[in-house]
Formats: structure tokens, sequence, C-alpha cells
């Protein structure tokens, strides 16, 4: 089973940066796909980043560009780098992990982070 817990959400301003964080635990990590998903009140969650065991990432279009996805196998830590942020960009953001790519792209992952609050003020 794989435990995760993000980290590094917080309120800025049009064009400010955040690093989110998820923390992993588990004795299956490295077998794992992740990803960051984000959903906003009244709208659907969507796909904002995923990078697969051999490193293959894969970006929202909305974000690609302004957003990086990479991982730390050493410390079992996902990052999100978000540049240029905007308000748009404000959203509650998940980390997920599935052994099946396919799955974590459809976002039927089978775990889960608590998510972490991303605000960007005009």
């Amino acid at each position: 089973q794989v435990q995760l817990v993000e980290s590094g959400g917080g309120s800025v301003q049009t064009g400010g940066s955040l690093r989110l964080s998820c923390a992993a635990s588990g004795y299956t990590y490295s077998y794992y796909s992740m990803g960051w998903f984000r959903q906003a009140p009244g709208k659907e969650r969507e796909m904002v980043a995923t990078i697969d065991t051999d490193g293959s990432t894969s970006y929202a279009d909305s974000v690609k560009g302004r957003f990086t996805i990479s991982k730390d196998d050493a410390k079992k830590t996902l990052y999100l780098q978000m540049n240029s942020l905007k308000p748009d960009d404000t959203a509650m953001y998940y980390c997920a992990a599935d052994f099946r790519p396919v799955n974590l792209a459809n976002m039927k992952a089978d775990y889960w982070g608590q998510g972490t609050q991303v605000n960007v003020s005009s």
C-alpha cells in the first residue's frame, strides 16, 4: 500500500511560484506511476501532470510550459514546480499513484493524497 501526503500549497499573486511536494511511503513505491491532479469548486477534477516509472511525463495543455513535474526516488517524493501562476490555477491539488499508468491517466488511481490548497489572486 502507498501512502501519499501533499504539502507546499499556499496563497500567491498572479505570476508567482509555488512548489508542491508529495511524500510517498510504502514498500512498492518504485513500481508506481505518479501524478498531480486538481479540482476547483464547481469543476471536474483534471489531470495536471503525470510521470511514469521510466521518467516519461505528460502535462495538461493549460499548464504546459509553466509547470514541471519531477520526482526524487531516493527521498520518495514527487514535486510540482508551478511558475507564472494564474487565478485559474486556484484549486485543491492532489497527488496520486497507481501501478497502472493507464489508470493514473484516467484518474482511476488506487492511491490519493489528502490534497493541498493553492490560491492565486489577481
